[in-house]
C-alpha cells in the first residue's frame, strides 16, 4: 500500500507542476524520485508514461502560446502602425516590434538613399557597434544591397561564410564588430519600388524557418504602407486644397484599416470582413483563396476568375484592372495567400486604391491567423485520433476533448483507414475531416479518418476518390463502423485496417470498400470470424508438414490452384519437375485426405490459403 500511495503521490505531483507550468527539468526530475522513493517497478513504468505526456503537452502548450503571442504581436503593430503619424516613430516601432517577433539579438533597418544607388543604415535596435551603425552599402553588396537590389528576401546561418553575396572589406568590418552571424533580410516595398530593407540578425548560428520569412515580410509590408501614410501626412501641411483633400482620403483609409483590423482581432470571419470593405468602397467584394475556391461574395452577383489577375497583382504588387473590377493579391511575403476584388467601381481613384489595397493586407492578416488556426485544430485532431486508437485513456476525458473541436463520439461515425502517401493525403484528409466535424490524423503506417454518419461503403469510396486526386495517385480505402464512443472507433479501425489489407491482397488498390463488400473474405475476417483458427483447421497438416521438414507443400498446392490445377504449368511456376509436383500432391492426399481435391474441399482449401496470405 505504502507503494502504490508512493506512485499516486508522485503522479499527482506531476499534475501539480503541469498546472504551474513548471519547467520540462522539473517535470523530468518527477520519474528519478520516483525510483529514489523505492517506488516498485511496474508504478514507475506508469510514471514514467506520464512524465512523457506531461513533457509533450507542456511541449504543445508552448508552441501554441509562442504562435498566439506572435499573432497578437503582429495585430499589435499594425494598431500601432495605423496611429503613428512622425517617420521616425513609424522606423523605431518597426525594428523594436521586428526584434520581438523573432527573439532576435539585433534588428535594424536601412533605407535607398533616393539617386545615390546605395542603402544606408537608418535605424537600429540591439546593435553595439558605432561602425556597423553608419554602414553604408551600395546596391548588389552584401546581404542588404542584394535585397535592396532584387527585391527578394535573402536569409544566411553564417554571412561570413556565405559566397552568395558580394562581400566587401567595409561590410564585413562592420559585420565582425558587430558580430553577427545569422542574418535575414526583407525589402520593404512600394508598389515596385523598394524603399528600405528590414533585418533580424543573431550573433550566433540560427536558421530563419520560412514561417519567420512570411513573418517579417508582412511586417515589412506594413511598415512600407504606414511609411506611404506618415509622408502622404506630411506633405499635406504644406499644400493647398489639394492636399486637403488627399489628407481627408489618408484618414478614411485610416478610419477603414482600424475597423478592419478591429474586426481581425475581435475574431470577425472572412465575410464579416468582405462586408466591410464592401461598405468603405461602395462596391460589391469577391474573395478566393490561393486555390481559386470563393470563400465570401458581397454585394456582386459576378462569377469572377481572377487567377491571372491575382498573379498579375503579385508581380507588381499592386491592384490592378481587370474588365472593370479590380484584383489585388492577397500577399504574405510573396507568398500567394489569395485575393480580393472590387466591382462595380472601375473609376477608383489613388486614395481608394490604396484603401483597397490596405484591405488586402488585412485580409492577409486573417487567412494568415485561420491558417495557424486550422493547423493547430488539425494537429489537436491528430492528437486526438492516436489517443482514440491507443489505451488506456479516459473514454469521458475523450469524449470532452472531441466535443471542444466539434466532434460527438457519441454519434454514429464510419472509421477510414487510408494506403497512399502520406505526406501528400494527410492535408486533404484533414481539411476533409474539418469540413464535416469529423477527426483524421496518422496512427501507425497509415491515415485515419473518423467522420459522422453510417454508410461504410459511400465514405470509402468518396474519400478514396478525394484523397486519390490530392495524392495523384491511387489511394485504398478500408471502412469499419458505425461507430459509437471511443471503444467503438477503437473496434471500427480494427475491422477497417483488416477490410484495407484485404483490398490490398485482392488486387483492388485505388478503391474503396468494406468487409461486406468482400463476400466470404468479408465474413470471415468479421468481428465473429475465428480467421486464424479456419486456417490452422483446414491447412494445419500442411503447415506443419513444412514447418517441421522445410518442405513447400503449402507453396505447391497454391501454384497448383493458380494454374488451374495444370500439373506442366505448376512445375514451370515452382521450376521443378512435374515428377515433384505429382510427389508433393501425393503427399499433400495423404496429409489431407484422398477428397482434397473434391469440389466442396476444394473451395475450403482455396480460401484458406487466400486468407493465410492476408493475415500472414
Amino acid at each position: 500500500m505504502t507503494d502504490r500511495a508512493d506512485a499516486v503521490e508522485h503522479l499527482l505531483e506531476l499534475l501539480d507542476l503541469l498546472a504551474a507550468d513548471a519547467s520540462s527539468e522539473r517535470l523530468a526530475r518527477v520519474l528519478p524520485a520516483a525510483r529514489a522513493a523505492g517506488v516498485a517497478d511496474t508504478d514507475l513504468d506508469r510514471i514514467g508514461r506520464a512524465t512523457q505526456w506531461a513533457l509533450q503537452i507542456r511541449r504543445t502548450l508552448t508552441a501554441h502560446r509562442r504562435r498566439e503571442a506572435e499573432l497578437e504581436a503582429l495585430f499589435d503593430t499594425a494598431s500601432d502602425l495605423a496611429g503613428v503619424r512622425d517617420p521616425d516613430a513609424v522606423l523605431r516601432s518597426i525594428v523594436r516590434r521586428a526584434r520581438q517577433l523573432l527573439g532576435a539579438d539585433i534588428a535594424y533597418l536601412s533605407m535607398n538613399a533616393p539617386g545615390e544607388n546605395s542603402t544606408y543604415m537608418r535605424v537600429t535596435d540591439g546593435s553595439i557597434s558605432p561602425l556597423f551603425q553608419q554602414l553604408k552599402l551600395g546596391m548588389g553588396e552584401g546581404l542588404g544591397g542584394l535585397v535592396a537590389q532584387t527585391a527578394q528576401p535573402y536569409v544566411t546561418a553564417d554571412y561570413s561564410t556565405d559566397d552568395r553575396f558580394n562581400h566587401t572589406t567595409t561590410i564585413d568590418t562592420a559585420v565582425r564588430d558587430e558580430g553577427l552571424v545569422a542574418i535575414l533580410g526583407v525589402p520593404l516595398k512600394l508598389g515596385t519600388r523598394v524603399i528600405g530593407v528590414l533585418y533580424a540578425a543573431n550573433r550566433s548560428p540560427r536558421q530563419f524557418p520560412p514561417d519567420e520569412v512570411a513573418l517579417l515580410s508582412s511586417l515589412a509590408d506594413h511598415a512600407a504602407i504606414a511609411l506611404d501614410t506618415a509622408h502622404l501626412l506630411e506633405e499635406t501641411r504644406t499644400a493647398g486644397e489639394t492636399i486637403r483633400a488627399h489628407n481627408e482620403a489618408m484618414r478614411r483609409a485610416e478610419d477603414a484599416h482600424d475597423r478592419l483590423t478591429d474586426l481581425v482581432l475581435r475574431g470577425a470571419d472572412v465575410p464579416e470582413v468582405a462586408a466591410a470593405v464592401a461598405k468603405v468602397l461602395d462596391g460589391g467584394i469577391v474573395v478566393h483563396d490561393h486555390e481559386g475556391v470563393e470563400l465570401a461574395r458581397i454585394g456582386t452577383a459576378q462569377t469572377l476568375a481572377p487567377r491571372a489577375a491575382a498573379n498579375a497583382s503579385r508581380a507588381s504588387g499592386r491592384a490592378i484592372p481587370q474588365d472593370g473590377t479590380w484584383v489585388c493579391a492577397v500577399l504574405a511575403g510573396r507568398e500567394l495567400l489569395g485575393s480580393i476584388a472590387l466591382t462595380d467601381r472601375p473609376d477608383l481613384g489613388d486614395a481608394d486604391r490604396r484603401l483597397f489595397e490596405r484591405a488586402s493586407v488585412v485580409t492577409a492578416l486573417l487567412l494568415l491567423l485561420r491558417r495557424t488556426v486550422a493547423e493547430a485544430e488539425n494537429k489537436v485532431r491528430g492528437e486526438l485520433i492516436t489517443d482514440l486508437l491507443g489505451s488506456g485513456i479516459d473514454p469521458v476525458a475523450l469524449r470532452a476533448r472531441a466535443r471542444r473541436v466539434g466532434v460527438d463520439l457519441d454519434a454514429e461515425h464510419v472509421v477510414l483507414v487510408a494506403d497512399g502517401p502520406r505526406e501528400r493525403i494527410l492535408p486533404a484528409a484533414a481539411h476533409l475531416a474539418s469540413g464535416c466535424r469529423g477527426l483524421a490524423g496518422v496512427h501507425g503506417e497509415h491515415v485515419v479518418l473518423v467522420l459522422p454518419g453510417s454508410d461504410l461503403a459511400g465514405a470509402a469510396r468518396d474519400v478514396a476518390r478525394v484523397l486519390g486526386k490530392a495524392a495523384g495517385l491511387p489511394v485504398t480505402v478500408g471502412s469499419g463502423g458505425p461507430a459509437l464512443g471511443p471503444a467503438g472507433v477503437a473496434a471500427a479501425h480494427a475491422e477497417a485496417v483488416r477490410c484495407l489489407r484485404a483490398l490490398l491482397v485482392l488486387d483492388r488498390r485505388g478503391s474503396g470498400g468494406t468487409l461486406a463488400d468482400l463476400g466470404f473474405v468479408g465474413v470471415l475476417l468479421g468481428d465473429r470470424a475465428d480467421v486464424s483458427g479456419y486456417v490452422r483447421a483446414t491447412l494445419g497438416p500442411l503447415l506443419d508438414y513444412d514447418a517441421s521438414r522445410g518442405t513447400e507443400l503449402v507453396r505447391t498446392v497454391t501454384a497448383y490452384f493458380a494454374c488451374g490445377q495444370n500439373l506442366s504449368r505448376a512445375k514451370d511456376e515452382l521450376h521443378v519437375h512435374v515428377n515433384t509436383v505429382v510427389q508433393r500432391l501425393d503427399r499433400v492426399a495423404s496429409l489431407l485426405g484422398e477428397d482434397w481435391q473434391s469440389p466442396e474441399r476444394v473451395l475450403e482449401v482455396q480460401l484458406a490459403l487466400r486468407l493465410l496470405k492476408i493475415t500472414g
